[in-house]
């Protein structure tokens, strides 16, 4: 089973929900260059398994972050 703690760099951006989808994917592979930050409109159907490297970023019909940002 893995967790959060077991990826390296920053691993969630709570200042982020809110903004706009672009923004916060750019802010968060620059924070943490080993993620790939993948934006999704919200009711996307994603896989299942835990990542160290992908971030979700959940935005809603204007772009805008409906989620915290976090890896898996």
């Amino acid at each position: 089973m893995s967790s959060d703690t077991t990826c390296q760099g920053k691993s969630s951006w709570p200042e982020l929900l809110g903004a706009e989808g672009k923004v916060a994917a750019a802010t968060i592979e620059r924070e943490n260059p080993l993620v790939d930050a993948k934006i999704l409109p919200e009711g996307s159907v994603i896989p299942l398994d835990f990542r160290c490297d992908r971030v979700w970023v959940w935005i809603d019909k204007r772009g805008i972050v409906i989620q915290v940002p976090r890896i898996g």
